[in-house]
């Protein structure tokens, strides 16, 4: 059994985490003159994904997905193309000033992360922690 205090604490914190970490890519995207959005769209396409699988990562509809994968392409920082073994789907591929701006992005969020007062091997508790409470294991 959970202490309710202990849970209304916690509760708090990873909200005042969540919250700070939300401030944290508004505040990025300001400065590079992106969305929010488009900020965790670039942070999360580390490989060609498809659409599906962005909004998967981004935790939205795919319709918003599509959305920001619109903008994203419309200032030249990711193409579609086809998917090499599923001909109904387009795979996301960043272009070369895609790969810039994600770079530009990372290293900022790198930076100002809220964790950056953790030591690596707090960073990693947190994760192991975070990862036992929503049930994934790594």
């Amino acid at each position: 059994m959970v202490d309710v205090e202990l849970d209304r604490d916690v509760c708090k914190l990873v909200h005042e985490f969540a919250r700070r970490l939300d401030g944290q890519v508004r505040r990025i995207g300001e400065e590079v003159g992106l969305t929010p959005a488009q900020v965790v769209a670039l942070r999360e396409l580390s490989e060609p994904i498809t659409a599906r699988e962005l909004a998967n990562r981004m935790s939205c509809e795919a319709s918003n997905a599509t959305f920001v994968i619109d903008r994203l392409e419309d200032q030249g920082l990711v193409n579609r193309r086809p998917h090499p073994t599923d001909r109904r789907a387009k795979e996301i591929v960043l272009t070369e000033a895609g790969q810039t701006a994600r770079d530009t992005v990372l290293d900022r969020l790198n930076r100002t992360s809220p964790m950056v007062s953790l030591d690596p091997a707090q960073q990693e508790s947190l994760v192991e922690l975070l990862q036992a409470l929503v049930g994934q294991g790594r």
